[in-house]
């Protein structure tokens, strides 16, 4: 070997090295919606994301039933009250088997579609669940007959098998894959409230935004006891009605060993948010880190959030249009952010976030200039999207047509253009001081006029973030943002989800689906 080659040795050592380190930034991911359709099946009791018993009206709830404050049916008159569990979850999200129903009460529960009866006794089911022949879960449970004196309640729909104590990341099938410290899912539900399939997925990112999970979107909710509850039969539902509780999204963050980010309500009063804060100081792990950020995309006229700040600006006095609700959001945010900041005091583990619109750097800038408004934050987060804009969608017409307009700069919102998005929004953040991040982001391939995945040009667009030049893309993708963004945060939207007429959006299809068939997972793996 020439003494030549052996001094490019380590020129070549440092390049790599180099480059490894580059690409070292974290990488955080949005939780879901509870919802009998949440393929990333957070909980270990099922129940907690089945819908609820009176938005099942018609076929599976009907008679005239009344309800518990929790929302357990206390007299069914006659009539039955049934719940999807869970409905349309691919082949593999959970494991086939035997499933423990535990509950309080008298009567009697049948179980459809997926799942079979397999023996019953006061207060204890055991159901056979099992894809079917479709490659999908679903299962539907219907209260038939309940005493109105000692009504069904607190059911429990627990998995087979357990975890070892030591190891809650990992789902065992009996106490021979244990040292002795066997915990089965029938006996400890109380003490495991996550399933392990959830902890182990999200585990290896840096910070979990709750945004979805705690239900805000659409929400009118303002004080704090209509906060969600644990009690609760479910915590899913229609929007403005969903959401885990604070109790629950803290727990995971402790679990996780990860960092939080919590959004508070629109209509929040100050009571709420210095009770939230007061919270997540007290329980949260004192080496984790919160981000806070009020509301979520205030901007946005499709969420609530937009139409009342725009009305409470006008209200104020601060303009008659948009603007006016722009103002108002930072105004209202810069007030939310000194209740939190009252709370932790001068602790470094608060990160006082700021919302803003990525393809809007004018935005960013006017929010900023403001009266004062960088004094009351440490961040200004944005969503950085690609995907094929409608202006050129008519190009549509395979899946290498898709990637072939993600990288043409006469699309909008092709990789390097959202790049140069980026690039001005940190232009405008450095100027305050502040750090520039991402509060969503990722691919964002979608047709709203589409209503079902074999339309034009849906289809193509799920094929894309099937097919495996989608992992390039987010590599690409994430370390342009690494570069431009001086390795700021990044929360990759979202856990794993179906793929739907109005959105490709989880890293995968499920929980439990190989990385070796999800191409965006693989390409964000390489960031973790």
């Amino acid at each position: 070997m020439s003494s030549r080659l052996f001094s490019l040795i380590p020129l070549l050592l440092v390049s790599i090295t180099s480059l490894a380190q580059a690409a070292k930034f974290p990488v955080g991911i949005n939780t879901n919606e509870v919802m009998q359709i949440d393929s990333s099946v957070p909980f270990l009791n099922l129940f907690k994301q089945a819908l609820p018993f009176d938005e099942a009206n018609g076929k599976l709830t009907h008679g005239n039933i009344t309800y518990d404050r929790n929302g357990w049916p206390n007299n069914l008159n006659g009539g039955q009250a049934g719940t999807n569990l869970i409905h349309w979850l691919p082949e593999g999200t959970l494991p086939n088997g035997n499933y423990t129903v535990l509950y309080e009460g008298q009567g009697k529960i049948a179980y459809t579609d997926d799942a079979k009866l397999v023996s019953s006794q006061p207060g204890k089911d055991i159901i056979h669940i099992a894809s079917g022949a479709d490659k999908f879960f679903k299962v539907t449970l219907i209260i038939k007959q309940s005493n109105p004196n000692n009504y069904i309640k607190n059911i429990h729909v627990l998995p087979p098998g357990g975890i070892c104590a030591n190891n809650p990341f990992q789902r065992v099938k009996d106490a021979s894959q244990c040292r002795g410290n066997y915990q089965a899912f029938e006996t400890h539900y109380k003490q495991i409230l996550f399933n392990p399939d959830y902890l182990r997925f999200m585990k290896d990112f840096d910070t979990i935004r709750f945004m979805n999970m705690s239900g805000i979107t659409r929400n009118p909710l303002s004080v704090w006891h209509q906060l969600p509850y644990m009690q609760e039969a479910t915590w899913a539902g229609r929007e403005g009605r969903r959401g885990a509780p604070i109790e629950v999204m803290v727990a995971l963050a402790n679990k996780l060993n990860r960092n939080a980010w919590f959004n508070m309500p629109e209509r929040a009063n100050d009571d709420l948010v210095r009770r939230y804060a007061q919270y997540v100081k007290q329980q949260l792990k004192p080496n984790l880190k919160v981000y806070v950020e009020y509301t979520n995309e205030a901007w946005n006229p499709t969420f609530t959030a937009a139409k009342y700040v725009r009305s409470k600006g006008t209200q104020a006095g601060l303009g008659n249009d948009h603007n006016a609700g722009h103002k108002y959001y930072v105004t209202r945010a810069s007030q939310v952010m000194g209740i939190w900041k009252q709370v932790f005091g001068n602790s470094n583990r608060l990160i006082r976030v700021m919302g803003a619109w990525g393809a809007n750097p004018r935005l960013t800038k006017m929010l900023l200039e403001f009266n004062n408004t960088p004094k009351h934050f440490d961040a200004v987060a944005i969503a950085p999207y690609f995907f094929v804009h409608r202006k050129v969608q008519a190009a549509v017409n395979s899946v290498p047509s898709v990637f072939k307009l993600l990288k043409d700069d006469k699309n909008p919102y092709s990789l390097n253009n959202v790049r140069k998005m980026v690039q001005r929004q940190q232009a405008e953040v450095s100027k305050h001081g502040l750090k520039l991040i991402a509060y969503e982001g990722g691919q964002h391939l979608y047709a709203p006029e589409n209503r079902s995945t074999k339309d034009t040009p849906t289809k193509y667009y799920v094929g894309a973030n099937r097919a495996w030049p989608m992992e390039q893309m987010y590599t690409e993708f994430l370390q342009g943002w690494n570069q431009d963004s001086h390795g700021g945060l990044f929360a990759i939207f979202s856990s794993p989800r179906t793929y739907q007429a109005y959105g490709s959006w989880g890293i995968k299809e499920h929980i439990n689906q190989p990385a070796s068939k999800a191409p965006k997972y693989k390409g964000v793996q390489k960031f973790l």
